[in-house]
């Protein structure tokens, strides 16, 4: 009987252990941003299968898990130092420093960690070109963007919006040790998505960022002022995109894909400028599809390289 407690015990502490480090490994995973994640290392591999080189295939994916740390730091980085606004705004008042369940100190630590690891990892395992830019886009999305831009220009997401946008070109630059002509398209495609994207967002939480103090763009110019620059910027953003097509970095597939989404992106953020009030169905639906539109633009642009000739870019 005795036995039998003392083993119901034991295997209770051992179900809590277990359950706790879960949970704290699911909270940095969190503190990773792991969607944006998601979304840089997928356009990062864009850029290394489009860049002309070989490498071998360890080396490769050696150097786009670094690129994925990189983006994992930056992501740790923002959450530690916009800890005191994220504790103000609905969409982020749940990440695990301002529940308390990581501690300040420690997603500093964790951040710093990524970093360092992920840009010494792609000077080892790729060339000194492709980490010097990975260590420049860290250090421009925490320092320029996340410091200083975001709390005090409107402004703040097209600058920093230039973070963003880098990984397909370090992702080229890993293989190539240069930078072409597609990657700064892949780049200025991002750059000019990004606005369009984020103020869509904005505009169904504006009421979010004014209570934290961020000067997004509908807090400042108001509503109708952002849907103005979200169809600008989305009339730039859609020739950049087709451009790949007729400058021959691209075939008909990618010409056609970016064609058919430009049109329902363009289509949507005119819908969204005559939305009266700027935060109704009109912003999410732009949202949502601006995800898809810059997903559907880089899976064409690797399809439509034709996935059975890419061993010719891994070296034997």
């Amino acid at each position: 009987m005795g036995t039998n407690l003392a083993d119901n015990r034991a295997i209770d502490l051992n179900t809590t252990f277990v359950a706790t480090y879960v949970a704290r490994a699911g909270d940095y995973l969190a503190l990773m941003k792991p969607r944006v994640m998601s979304l840089a290392v997928f356009t990062a591999f864009v850029g290394f299968f489009s860049a002309p080189g070989r490498v071998q295939p360890a080396v490769g994916a050696t150097a786009l898990l670094c690129i994925a740390l990189g983006a994992a730091a930056a992501g740790v980085l923002n959450m530690w130092y916009d800890a005191d606004i994220d504790t103000m705004m609905s969409r982020t008042a749940g990440r695990p420093i301002p529940r308390g369940r990581v501690r300040p100190d420690d997603a500093l630590s964790f951040g710093l960690i990524l970093a360092a690891g992920s840009v010494t990892g792609l000077a080892l395992f790729a060339n000194i070109a492709a980490a010097a830019l990975l260590a420049f886009t860290i250090f421009f999305y925490v320092v320029v963007y996340t410091m200083w831009l975001k709390r005090s220009t409107p402004q703040n997401i097209v600058v920093g919006g230039a973070a963003g946008a880098l990984p397909p070109v370090i992702g080229w630059v890993a293989v190539s040790g240069s930078v072409g002509q597609e990657a700064l398209l892949l780049f200025f495609i991002i750059f000019f998505w990004t606005p369009p994207h984020f103020w869509a967002l904005s505009l169904f939480r504006t009421d979010d960022y004014a209570r934290a103090g961020i000067p997004m763009l509908p807090v400042i110019a108001g509503k109708a002022e952002t849907q103005r620059q979200i169809l600008l910027y989305t009339l730039i953003l859609v020739p950049i995109s087709v451009l790949l097509w007729p400058l021959g970095f691209a075939g008909a597939i990618y010409g056609v894909v970016a064609i058919a989404a430009g049109v329902v992106m363009v289509f949507l953020a005119m819908q969204l400028r005559g939305e009266q009030t700027g935060a109704g169905r009109a912003a999410r639906r732009l949202f949502r599809f601006s995800i898809l539109y810059l997903f559907l633009l880089f899976a064409a642009l690797l399809i439509g390289r034709e996935l059975t000739a890419m061993p010719w870019r891994i070296a034997a």
